[in-house]
């Protein structure tokens, strides 16, 4: 009964890590850098879901799609002014990509941490719950009202975004600048256009993830932490690149931390991500899913 119960609380929470991570595995599938800020993209989420639907009064269910917005615009925000000289001259950008995303990202982090802490303050809150019941019994498995809905809410996203890739002209562009971008040049894809979407999708999942955490987790302007040791052990977990390999890697993490923290050590739980991490990293550093040609 208990095993039962952990594991279907493990793939709850790993829903939310797939959220978390599937954005930074497609920006690192396109463009071979890791985004230090990806993090705060999941607070400015659950700031602008808590703040609107408390400030203004308005449903939370309406508020979601807001935060998601502005994660979205944040995300073009970010790519435009800080990310797009890495790869606007095609020729030059490969010598310095690597030094400038750690810097330029990792400032970004700096920077919203603090200016969210200055103008909101440092008090942690939490947001309005999406379901009034606070538990939910279903058969011998007592599960939380929030956590289920947001599951509900999770699970349509990803298969939404699986669809997405798969199916769309705009996602069948992604994969091409995925595989080789100047061949897609060539093939008059835009390169620029489609690495604006990939980050405009990438800050909205986050903030989205955000958004239906506010109301389970207590958050403040380094709530960011919280995401980025989990996205960072599943997309090395799941192959980097490959969104596909971080969506099951994300389920595995959360079913994973679910046992450990009930038959190890609770306190331990998050450093058990990053054992997984240095494990992976010596015996299959490409991933679960890692593969040769540059693919999500």
């Amino acid at each position: 009964m208990l095993f039962l119960d952990l594991t279907v609380n493990g793939l709850i929470m790993g829903l939310f890590y797939a959220l978390m991570a599937v954005g930074l595995s497609m920006i690192f599938g396109v463009l071979r850098i890791i985004n230090f800020a990806h993090g705060e993209f999941f607070m400015i989420g659950a700031y602008t879901y808590a703040l609107i639907a408390t400030s203004f009064g308005i449903n939370p269910w309406f508020t979601l799609p807001l935060a998601a917005l502005g994660g979205a615009i944040l995300g073009l925000v970010v790519e435009r002014l800080l990310i797009r000289p890495l790869y606007d001259g095609y020729r030059s950008w490969s010598f310095v990509k690597d030094e400038y995303a750690v810097v330029v990202t990792f400032a970004l982090s700096l920077l919203l941490i603090h200016l969210v802490d200055k103008v909101i303050g440092p008090s942690p809150f939490m947001g309005p719950s999406l379901f009034s019941m606070q538990r939910i019994s279903i058969g011998p498995i007592m599960l939380n009202g929030q956590k289920l809905i947001s599951s509900g809410v999770s699970i349509f996203l990803l298969i939404s975004l699986a669809i997405f890739i798969k199916k769309s002209l705009w996602g069948k562009q992604i994969q091409a600048v995925a595989q080789n971008r100047f061949g897609a040049a060539l093939a008059g894809i835009d390169p620029v256009k489609t690495t604006a979407l990939i980050f405009a999708i990438a800050g909205g999942l986050a903030a989205l993830s955000g958004a239906l955490l506010s109301p389970i987790v207590n958050h403040s302007p380094d709530i960011g932490s919280f995401p980025a040791i989990k996205y960072y052990v599943i997309v090395v977990l799941g192959g980097l690149g490959s969104i596909w390999g971080s969506m099951f890697a994300a389920l595995i993490l959360g079913v994973l931390e679910s046992y450990f923290a009930v038959y190890v050590s609770y306190d331990y739980r998050d450093a058990f991500g990053l054992l997984i991490l240095i494990c992976v990293l010596i015996f299959r550093p490409n991933g679960l899913a890692g593969m040769k040609g540059r693919e999500i």
